[in-house]
């Protein structure tokens, strides 16, 4: 009799272990709490520095209306974070420029609002308005000093963009230059934010970002006598625009990424695009 109560209790232990050992097994991108709790979905997304401050804000109003849903963005410039989306990294990426053929093979680009690129300098500078020529020549190296354009005699200090930025491949290419051409002692900004503050602290920057980016530590040059304003924009005049996109593959994308692309395009997602200082759709 006590033989077959022993079988009996370890037969028992044997389940119990066997329970245990499969509750323990098998993965998935989302976390469950105990029973009864929501279900957390993290939605991975990279790329534009432009985009960015965008997104944050995007990401500030959903999860306070998805308490299930946490969205990681991370900055890292839009060749990046195209390269994630395709490489599997993040499901959503920010671009600041429109897919390049090879990207376009690969992943889908869905535009979320536009935005125009503006001329920053310093407020002390007295320079108000600028050609597209004249960009061009300052950034080869062709015009050098404020006073060629009517300012001060004083040198230009030449701030662009790091390779890869989506608004350097979007402003040399409106402004029609190649990287090669950039004059060699420009100073580089990794990020939007770098430029404004490098104009903002130097009398003798210029410096290109989104408009987003305008604030009272610097101001906008007039592009062909047409001040950066979204309305100027919309209406054609103001010739230094890009599209936003949020990129993404076809076989990688969830039904949470949909989710957060139809809510940026909705009413409510398109009024943080106008707060921001962005261009809405409509």
């Amino acid at each position: 009799m006590k033989s077959k109560k022993l079988r009996l209790m370890v037969g028992a232990l044997v389940v119990m272990m066997m329970g245990a050992t499969l509750t323990g097994c098998g993965g998935s991108n989302e976390e469950s709490g105990d029973a009864g709790t929501e279900t957390q979905t993290t939605i991975s997304i990279s790329g534009s520095t432009s985009v960015g401050p965008l997104m944050l804000k995007v990401q500030e109003k959903y999860e306070a209306a998805n308490s299930g849903v946490t969205l990681e963005v991370q900055e890292n410039g839009s060749g990046a974070g195209i390269k994630d989306v395709i490489n599997g990294v993040s499901e959503i990426g920010m671009s600041s420029r429109e897919l390049k053929s090879e990207e376009a093979s690969q992943v889908d680009g869905t535009v979320i609002a536009h935005d125009g690129i503006a001329l920053l300098v310093n407020p002390a500078n007295k320079v108000e308005n600028i050609t597209l020529e004249q960009i061009k020549d300052i950034y080869t190296g062709k015009i050098t000093n404020w006073k060629e354009i009517g300012g001060a005699d004083s040198p230009i200090v030449v701030i662009s963009r790091e390779e890869g930025s989506g608004t350097r491949d979007a402003f040399q290419e409106i402004v029609d230059y190649k990287s090669e051409e950039l004059i060699k002692d420009a100073t580089i900004a990794d990020g939007s934010g770098a430029v404004k503050t490098a104009v903002a602290g130097n009398e003798n920057a210029i410096g290109f970002a989104s408009f987003e980016f305008i604030d009272d530590s610097v101001a906008a040059l007039k592009v062909n006598d047409v001040e950066a304003t979204a309305d100027n924009v919309k209406a054609g005049g103001y010739k230094l625009s890009r599209p936003y996109l949020l990129v993404t593959k076809k076989d990688s994308l969830t039904e949470a990424g949909t989710a957060l692309i139809d809510y940026v395009l909705s009413a409510e997602g398109q009024q943080i695009v106008k707060e921001n200082k962005l261009i809405t759709l409509e």
